[in-house]
């Protein structure tokens, strides 16, 4: 598919200086552009590149005065990064732009769905789903009994959406999350084995919530795992039964949140972060990566290290830390004279 530097700018309402016809049909970073490609510029660690790319066309600020002649055709906007990101984002409409029930695939008898559904090749709709409209499900997706997905969401390819999960509208799950699965509940008997608790809760995502690839949040023992209006999660992310997430909440990769952990809104957590079950979490916290959170944590702290410390007491012990071996000598030295 072909766009015109014109028709680009008036995507974004920017103004175009050069060749409104130059035509593009993909995207590449400033300093690989090839002909045909589009490209941005936003950070000036990379000007010295538009003076060399050959992308065809390069989205600028309105701030932006070349230096010397410039081949390339410049869309100028009052933020490249933001209309850069914009351009993605209808890129990605109009790529994922399907209609339509691919076969063979299965929809129950009882499930219904709205106008302008795609659902992909081996993909298994259960009794009773609700799906709204404009709704894309990518091939091999499973969807359990009882589940309902909101407007304009999209499940890419091998998602697993266990049954009685509510999804909202414009939600984003990628491919391998599973929404729903048992959390881990296991009593102790008498012969020190251990018997399964039933998890016969459920999984709430509200409104646009992205789930990233290969992240599981498991069903509620009882009651519901609700992830808030707005949370983002990146990729392999664990979330256990009965956790709550709250709105705009940021999580990178690979942490693990345990059950029945309770984390407020507008937190940004890094990767790799461990938090323990049954703990309350305040709005506005950050959490370093690698952190270790084993306890409640009140609005507005900033954590890094396992256990997790106050991040400026962090620093300051960790800057004593890299100096123990001249401390200790120091010292060592200290009582030897002292001694002689």
């Amino acid at each position: 598919m072909k766009f015109t530097a014109q028709q680009i700018a008036g995507i974004l309402e920017g103004d175009v200086v050069g060749n409104p016809e130059a035509e593009v049909s993909k995207l590449s970073k400033i300093e690989e552009g090839t002909e045909g490609s589009l490209t941005f510029l936003a950070n000036p660690k990379y000007t010295a590149h538009i003076y060399t790319t050959k992308a065809s066309v390069a989205i600028v600020n309105k701030t932006f005065n070349p230096e010397t002649s410039i081949e390339t055709t410049l869309i100028k906007v009052d933020d490249a990064y933001k209309s850069f990101s914009k351009l993605l984002e209808y890129y990605n409409e109009v790529k994922n732009n399907k209609v339509g029930i691919e076969l063979p695939s299965f929809i129950s008898s009882t499930a219904k769905h709205g106008e302008n559904l795609y659902l992909g090749a081996f993909s298994y709709i259960g009794d009773n789903v609700s799906i709204g409209e404009n709704v894309k499900i990518f091939p091999n997706v499973y969807i359990g009994d009882n589940v309902t997905i909101g407007n304009n969401s999209v499940i890419f390819a091998g998602a697993k959406i266990y049954s009685e999960t509510v999804i909202g509208n414009g939600c984003v799950i990628n491919s391998g999350a599973i929404i729903g699965a048992d959390g881990f509940g296991f009593a102790p008997n008498e012969k020190g084995e251990y018997n399964k608790v039933p998890q016969i809760g459920n999984v709430i995502l509200e409104d646009f919530v992205d789930i990233g690839a290969a992240t599981t949040i498991d069903r509620a023992t009882l009651g519901s795992t609700v992830i808030r209006r707005g949370v983002k999660l990146d990729n392999q992310i664990q979330i256990a039964h009965n956790v709550e997430i709250g709105k705009n909440t940021v999580i990178a990769a690979q942490t693990g949140i345990a059950g029945s952990t309770k984390i407020g809104e507008n937190c940004q957590i890094g990767g790799q972060v461990g938090i323990v079950g049954h703990i309350t979490i305040g709005n506005n916290v950050k959490i370093q990566a690698q952190s270790g959170i084993g306890r409640n944590v009140k609005d507005n702290e900033v954590l890094q290290g396992s256990p997790a410390l106050p991040y400026a007491d962090y620093n300051k012990s960790y800057v004593h830390f890299k100096n123990l071996p001249k401390i200790v000598k120091t010292i060592n030295d200290l009582e030897k004279n002292r001694w002689e």
